[in-house]
């Protein structure tokens, strides 16, 4: 896969910003099974984060974590100093952050755009008797809502499919869809739970590219929509293909059996004999 670049080169772990999202001696299990173990890590401002390991190592579990789906037994997560740990996903969603899922999670009887709508709902402010009644603020509130999607969808070069019921579309266009699900929410941070797995090559480039634009943000060619025109400075990604990793990541974590083993740049992970054997492969 060819490299995507950045434009502004990665700089040194402590120059790339304050953490958004601390997790702090974060532990999981599930009855015997010890999913997660003391893990401490922070995402912060203008990096994207990769989280690799094997499968089983814990990855989707510290997602789970930190969107509210699970709630570990032990340990804490703020977010911008708050503490979030056992809140709900939905109000985890209002403060600033969304997700992608590694099985895709959409409602497949409706379309793209309706997908897309669903998302919005979140962060409407108008009750259901103004709702109802359609006028006044809240007609021009969803006309505000539809506008935003609208954008996310012409971004995400989806416009064929914005009225075709997502359960008939291919495997790539679906997490596509999910993908523009989580920008509807207009987060702060971005969890990308394996957003490439089971694509080719042409969809993980397309994937790539979109990581990119909404890392930089698209300026004034989305003017009204915030998050494509300021674009996500935090993205966490969760992904296998190390090729991928490497050319996007500016720092990566390393989980095996549900610790934390390693972190750095991808030129230290790339030359860390415990990350080599445990994940990368022995050298030839």
């Amino acid at each position: 896969m060819p490299r995507v670049e950045l434009d502004a080169p990665a700089g040194s772990i402590s120059s790339r910003g304050q953490p958004v999202i601390r997790v702090e001696n974060l532990s999981l299990s599930f009855g015997g099974v010890k999913a997660l173990s003391d893990i401490t890590i922070d995402v912060r401002e203008n990096e994207i984060l990769a989280v690799i390991g094997p499968n089983g190592a814990g990855k989707t579990c510290l997602f789970n974590c930190i969107s509210g789906f699970y709630h570990p037994q032990e340990g804490e997560v703020f977010y911008r100093g708050q503490r979030i740990t056992r809140k709900r996903p939905n109000s985890i969603a209002k403060l600033g952050l969304a997700r992608t899922f590694q099985n895709i999670e959409l409602y497949t009887g409706l379309s793209t755009l309706d997908n897309l709508m669903a998302a919005r709902h979140v962060l409407m402010h108008q009750n259901f008797l103004s709702g109802a009644l359609y006028f006044g603020p809240a007609h021009k509130e969803e006309i505000c809502h539809r506008r935003t999607v609208e954008d996310i969808i012409d971004f995400l070069e989806m416009e064929p499919i914005r009225k075709s019921n997502v359960g008939t579309l291919p495997y790539g266009m679906r997490k596509r869809v999910e993908l523009g699900r989580a920008l509807a929410l207009e987060p702060n941070v971005l969890l990308l739970d394996e957003p490439m797995a089971g694509m080719n090559i042409e969809e993980k480039e397309d994937i790539a590219r979109f990581i990119v634009d909404i890392f930089e943000g698209q300026g004034e060619t989305y003017s009204e929509t915030r998050v494509l025109r300021d674009g996500v400075k935090s993205i966490v990604l969760i992904e296998h293909d190390m090729e991928v990793v490497m050319d996007l990541a500016d720092r990566i974590i390393v989980l095996d059996f549900g610790s934390k083993i390693a972190e750095g740049t991808p030129a230290e992970i790339k030359a860390n004999p415990g990350v080599i054997s445990a994940y990368l492969g022995e050298r030839k």
